[in-house]
Order: structure tokens, then sequence, then C-alpha cells
């Protein structure tokens, strides 16, 4: 039992950046206007928007940063045996591997939301499972060019997702940070 808790411990400490990347695009939405500029810049395909206007260059900018900033904080805990136990990785490129990880959580949902317009669901509807997967396949992939997490380390991750995202979500709700539940 131990050991399954180590194990989780460590899978959530690697993916830290994520959340936090994950987490700053519904923070920052509401401040710094001038980066309110949709990725896909408007364009469509096949007569539907590409990504959608919530997919935004301050949502990449400020979710990047967050991955980097945590990733950062963990490259300092790192000469602390504690923090070195639980890390899968030597967070001295802590630069790219926050990179990674931010910029790989919000490439993920970028897919997913391309994914969303072609089945017609609109912004914010539900889009079950890939809402509470998305941001940790796409974060798992990028990350491999440096680290390639086990497939035990995967499957946790991905399962431990979905529940963290579904509580942070809710929580969002309730805090009137978002409009809907999920």
């Amino acid at each position: 039992m131990q050991e399954a808790i180590f194990f989780l411990t460590k899978c959530l400490y690697l993916m830290m950046p994520v959340y936090f990347a994950n987490m700053a695009p519904v923070l920052v939405k509401k401040h710094f206007k001038f980066l309110d500029i949709p990725v896909d810049m408007g364009k469509k395909f096949k007569g539907k928007p590409i990504l959608g206007s919530h997919k935004t260059v301050r949502g990449f900018v400020f979710g990047v940063f967050a991955g980097i900033a945590v990733a950062y904080i963990q490259n300092i805990l790192y000469v602390y045996d504690v923090f070195r136990s639980i890390s899968f990785v030597d967070y001295s490129n802590w630069l790219l591997l926050g990179f990674l990880l931010g910029f790989g959580a919000l490439f993920g949902d970028s897919v997913k939301s391309f994914f969303k317009r072609r089945a017609d669901v609109k912004p914010g509807d539900r889009f079950i499972p890939w809402d509470q997967i998305d941001y940790s396949i796409g974060s798992l992939v990028f990350v491999s060019f440096i680290f390639v997490p086990s497939w035990q380390a995967v499957l946790t991750v991905i399962s431990i997702n979905i529940i963290i995202h579904m509580i942070a979500n809710h929580a969002a709700y309730y805090l009137g940070i978002t409009k809907v539940k999920w």
C-alpha cells in the first residue's frame, strides 16, 4: 500500500506544472485583454472554427509560463531529499521540462477543441472523456521528448487526472470562476 501511495505521489508531483498550466488560462481570462487573440486567428476549417475563440494567445502564454514557473520551483526544491525522492526526473532542465509539460497540456486541450468543433460541440459543453484527459495526454506526449514515463505512470496520471479535473472544475464553478461544472 505504501508503494502505491508513493508512486501516486510521484505521478502527482510530475504533473504539478501541468495542473498550473491548465488552470492559468481560466485565472487570467479577465485580464491582459491585449492578448485575447484566438490562436486560430478566427480561421475556419470546412466552415467551422478550427479551435474557436476560447483558445487564446493569452491562455497559451500564461499557461506555458505557469508550467515553467512550477518546474522552476521544483528545481529549487530538488536539492532536498524528500523532493528528490518523489521526482521521476532531474529538474536541472526545468525550463525545457516546464515548457514541454505546460505547452503539452494546452496543446492537448486545443486538439480536443478541434474535434469538439468538428462534432458540433459548443465551447463549454461536455465532451466526455476528452475534457478530463486531453491535457494529460498532451503533456505526456510532449514530455516524452526528454522523459518517457512508464505505462504504469501514464495510466495512473490519466486515471487520477480524471478525478482531479472533476474536483477542480466543480470548485471553480462554486467559486464563481467558471460558468459550468465540467
